[in-house]
C-alpha cells in the first residue's frame, strides 16, 4: 500500500487522481480466524489494529453487516476528552486521548485531531462547588483541567451569552481535549488493519454463535460459517441482540441520541462546549459547521433516527447560549444507538463463555475511547489476561455491586 505524503500526492495529481489503490479491499471470508471480530466501527476495527500490530495476531477478520464506521462511529459528534471524575475512567480514557495524539502519524492518515479545548459550564454555587471538585480530583488523577471565571469564558468563547436564563458563574476546562474527524478514524484505522493482514469483510451479518462445552469455536454469518479461536463483539447499540444469540444477557439500555448540523459558516467558535444544565453540547467542524446535540430520547429504540421535539429542544437550549446561531439553518439531523450500562460505564472484557469478550456500554462516551478500547482489548484476547486498565470494567462488577458511576462525566446525555 503506497504511504500518503505530500510527494505522492504531488505525483499522482499531475496523473489525474487516477491510480490511487483503495484504502482497503473487501475480503471474502475464510473458513477459520485465529480472532474474529463482531463490528467494524471504530472499536471493532482499532482491536483489530492492535492485534494485528502490537499483540502479534496475525489472522484476524472483522465482519460488518453494513460498511465500515456506518454506525455510531459515523454517527456522533467527534468529542475527544479525558475530565473523568473516578481514577479507574480518568486512566482509561487519558490512555485513549494519548494514542489520539500520536495516532495520525502512527496510520498515515490525518484524523483531523483538533485539541481545541473542552469548556464545561456552571450555572449555579451548587454547580460551582461541584465543579470545583471535579478539576481538584481531575488534577490529582494527573490530567490537564483547569477553572475559568466568566470573564475568563467570555475572552475565550466570545459569542457565549453570559446572561441566559440560567447565567453562567464559571466553568472548566481540559486543553486537551477537543474533537477528532469520526470518519477519518474509522478510515484510518480500516486502512491500517488491512495494511497489516486483517480482512474486512462487510456487509456480513452474524446470525449466530458456535459454542460447545461452554466455549466459543466459531461463528454463523450471512456469508456461511467461520470457526475462530476467539470473538471479540464490539456493536455497540446492538450489544444485548447480538449477546442473546449466545444466551449472553447484557445490563444495557438501548436508545436513540440526536445530533444536528448546520450550515457551514466561517470560524467562530473554537473551543467545544458543554452545559449541563441547559442541556446542549456544541462545536464547529473542520467543515464550519455548527454541531449539536443534547439529551437522549426518552424511550428504548434501535432506529438511527430521532423526534422533532428533541431536536427542537436541542435548538432552543443551543440559542439560549449562543442566540446569534438563530440566523443559521440546520442542514441535517442523524441518530446514534446508545449502549447505557446501570453506571453509565463501559463493559469490556472477558464473558461467561469462554473465548467469547465483549466491548459495549458505552453510552455516549464510545467515540473517544476508540484507541484504548481497541488496545485493551486486543491485549486481552491476545493474552486471555485481563488488561490492568479495563479489570475495573468487567461484566461481573453489577453482581459485586462495584459500580463506576459516571454519570455526571457523561455530561447532558443520560
Amino acid at each position: 500500500m503506497s504511504h500518503y505524503s505530500f510527494f505522492n500526492l504531488a505525483k499522482k495529481a499531475l496523473g489525474g487522481h487516477k491510480n490511487w489503490a483503495p484504502a482497503w479491499r473487501r475480503a471474502t471470508p475464510q473458513k477459520h480466524y485465529d480472532v474474529v471480530i463482531i463490528g467494524g466501527g471504530g472499536h471493532g476495527l482499532a482491536t483489530a489494529y492492535y492485534l494485528a500490530t502490537k499483540y502479534g495476531v496475525g489472522n484476524v477478520a472483522v465482519l460488518e453487516k453494513g460498511w465500515v464506521g456506518g454506525g455510531n462511529t459515523g454517527r456522533n459528534t467527534q468529542v475527544v476528552r479525558s475530565n473523568y471524575f473516578y481514577p479507574e475512567s480518568a486512566a482509561f480514557y487519558d490512555h485513549s486521548l494519548k494514542l489520539y495524539e500520536s495516532l495520525s502519524r502512527e496510520l498515515n492518515f490525518n484524523l483531523m485531531l483538533s485539541q481545541r479545548g473542552h469548556l464545561s459550564l456552571a450555572h449555579s454555587e451548587h454547580e460551582m462547588e461541584i465543579m470545583r471538585r471535579n478539576v481538584n480530583a481531575i488534577s490529582l488523577n494527573g490530567i490537564d483541567a483547569r477553572e475559568l471565571s466568566p470573564a475568563e469564558i467570555k475572552k475565550r468563547v466570545p459569542l457565549i451569552n453570559l446572561n441566559a436564563r440560567y447565567p453562567v458563574l464559571g466553568g472548566f476546562v481540559q486543553p486537551r481535549g477537543g474533537i477528532a474527524r469520526h470518519d477519518a478514524v474509522a478510515w484510518g484505522l480500516a486502512r491500517g488493519a488491512y495494511n497489516a493482514g486483517v480482512d474486512i469483510i462487510e456487509n456480513c451479518a452474524l446470525t449466530g454463535f458456535d459454542i460447545s462445552g461452554g466455549r466459543v469455536t466459531g461463528v454463523q454469518t450471512s456469508k456461511g460459517a467461520i470457526s475462530a479461536g476467539s470473538v471479540g463483539v464490539a456493536v455497540a447499540g446492538h450489544s444485548s441482540e447480538v449477546a442473546r444469540m449466545a444466551d449472553l444477557k447484557l445490563p444495557i439500555t438501548s436508545m436513540s441520541l440526536q445530533a444536528m448540523v448546520t450550515e457551514p459558516i466561517k470560524p467562530v467558535l473554537d473551543t467545544a462546549v458543554i452545559s449541563p444544565t441547559i442541556h446542549m453540547y456544541v462545536s464547529q467542524s473542520d467543515r464550519g459547521e455548527i454541531v449539536l446535540g443534547g439529551g437522549a430520547d426518552v424511550y428504548n429504540s434501535y432506529a438511527q433516527r430521532g423526534g422533532m421535539r428533541t431536536i427542537e429542544d436541542n435548538v432552543a437550549a443551543l440559542l439560549e447560549l449562543f442566540p446569534r446561531f438563530s440566523r443559521l439553518k440546520l442542514m441535517r439531523q442523524w441518530a446514534g444507538v446508545v449502549d447505557i450500562s446501570p453506571d453509565t460505564s463501559p463493559i469490556l472484557g472477558k464473558t461467561p463463555i469462554d473465548n467469547l469478550y465483549i466491548n459495549c456500554g458505552w453510552g455516549t462516551g464510545g467515540f473517544k475511547a476508540i484507541p484504548a478500547g481497541g488496545d485493551t482489548m486486543a491485549y486481552t484476547i491476545a493474552h486471555k489476561t485481563v488488561h490492568p486498565l479495563i479489570n475495573a470494567f468487567d461484566l461481573q462488577r453489577f453482581e459485586r455491586g462495584a459500580l463506576i458511576d459516571e454519570s455526571a462525566a457523561s455530561g447532558v446525555a443520560h
